[in-house]
């Protein structure tokens, strides 16, 4: 390799979790990770695999099948000056411990007027696509996103995967970590960061004129097939990529829009009380006079995410679907 070439990698999305989190319990010992089958099994969709062997049981903690008690174990591991990272299974497994999460780890630095901050991460799987059927296919980030005091990240590319963790863990607050199921076999090339992720900001993750399409995790890889496509009929898509859904990048999102003058918002959630309803919202608040159509929406169907593959799809937004909404937005 010559001089100031850079060393790329082949890994997968998993692979790059997996590194992020041995990178942050080799560099700090208060680092510990926890949560259901994390530790002997190498978690349910093997992330953590290998890390219990390396760092030993009181780094790698398999917990008691018991999200309100394990993640309030964390809430209380934080607040005594660990950094714990939580693991839950999949966001449905979530509501177990909604009551932790929302009247505890996002409320007691305010309730302490700032005497006690919760430095929480909590990982979970998100997402349809995999046929795992109505209870474990959700996608309810939004729904956290809604919540004062926490921070909420969607990491959609491998970089993001690899990178967030770190500054998750230096965050005062508890943040959450959003992981689509669909991702964890993605592989790619994995260059070393220029700079430390930003966790405030948004990315352009393909620039154009035509129109926005914006949206987030396991619908990035769709947004940006349907962008190769919109590109073949001559329409040049832009596709923003939120990355952190709270706080918004609101300034991210006008600019494009300013830039664009149409927007198709793509959000595998539920369309009433989406989070593409906020950004929708937002856009129409912030960049009315800027557009030169309605903002677009696609999101899945309103129904309970179904076990057999055709009908999983058709709930599901799809490339073909964005693509028709562009089509709407630009006709």
């Amino acid at each position: 390799m010559g001089a100031g070439e850079t060393q790329e990698a082949k890994t997968t999305y998993r692979e790059a979790m997996r590194e992020a989190l041995r990178e942050a319990l080799r560099s700090d010992e208060r680092v510990f990770l926890m949560g259901e089958d994390v530790g002997r099994y190498g978690g349910c969709f093997g992330v953590s695999l290998g890390l219990l062997e390396e760092f030993g049981p009181e780094r790698v903690r398999d917990t008691p099948l018991s999200e309100s008690a394990f993640v309030g174990a964390g809430i209380g591991a934080a607040l005594a000056g660990l950094r714990p990272i939580v693991e839950i299974m999949t966001v449905n497994f979530s509501l177990l411990a909604l009551d932790q999460i929302l009247n505890n780890a996002a409320t007691l630095l305010h309730m302490s007027g700032g005497q006690l901050p919760v430095p929480l991460v909590i990982r979970m799987t998100t997402g349809a696509g995999r046929q795992l059927a109505a209870q474990h296919s959700h996608s309810l980030e939004g729904w956290y996103a809604h919540i004062p005091g926490i921070r909420v990240l969607a990491p959609a590319t491998l970089e993001d995967a690899r990178h967030m963790l770190a500054p998750a863990l230096a965050d005062p607050d508890p943040v959450l970590i959003f992981e689509h199921g669909s991702l964890y076999n993605v592989s790619g090339e994995l260059l070393p960061p220029a700079s430390p992720v930003d966790l405030d900001h948004a990315a352009i993750r393909r620039p154009g004129t035509d129109i926005s399409l914006i949206t987030y995790g396991g619908s990035l890889p769709k947004a940006l097939a349907a962008a190769d496509e919109l590109a073949s009929e001559g329409i040049n898509a832009e596709v923003t990529d939120l990355r952190t859904l709270r706080p918004l990048d609101d300034a991210a999102i006008t600019a494009s829009v300013a830039r664009t003058h149409r927007a198709v918002v793509v959000d595998e959630a539920w369309r009433t009380g989406s989070l593409a309803a906020e950004v929708s919202a937002r856009i129409a608040e912030e960049s009315f006079y800027d557009l030169d159509a309605p903002v677009e929406r696609v999101c899945s169907a309103e129904v309970p995410m179904p076990y057999a593959r055709r009908l999983e799809e058709a709930a599901l937004p799809q490339v073909a679907d964005i693509v028709a909404a562009a089509h709407r937005a630009v006709d």
